[in-house]
């Protein structure tokens, strides 16, 4: 059994054929927004992995500066005897950090 398209009416094939353009065209956009949502994904998760990677190494440097800051406070300079007196440092007396 064959089908002979040229039995069909020309409103029936002009349908048809706007049907299958209009499929075309859902797919593609279907295709599209899943395309644009990979890419969202994948941009979300970069932004994620750079942001945790700069809040670790900021934690790290703070770290490090704290270690430092309590490495310094416990430093007893060799020059420096309970009755010696401090040299001046102009009109403003000498101050000694240490960890408060």
């Amino acid at each position: 059994m064959e089908f002979d398209i040229s039995v069909m009416e020309t409103a029936t094939m002009v349908f048809i054929g706007t049907l299958l353009f209009a499929l075309s065209i859902v797919l593609f956009v279907f295709a599209a927004a899943f395309v644009a949502l990979i890419l969202v994904g994948i941009g979300r998760l970069a932004c994620a992995v750079v942001a945790g990677t700069l809040l670790g190494l900021v934690h790290g440097i703070n770290h490090g500066w704290d270690r430092l800051v309590h490495h310094a406070s416990r430093v007893e300079l060799p020059g420096e005897f309970p009755g010696q007196p401090a040299p001046s440092t102009g009109t403003y007396p000498r101050v000694a950090l240490r960890d408060s």
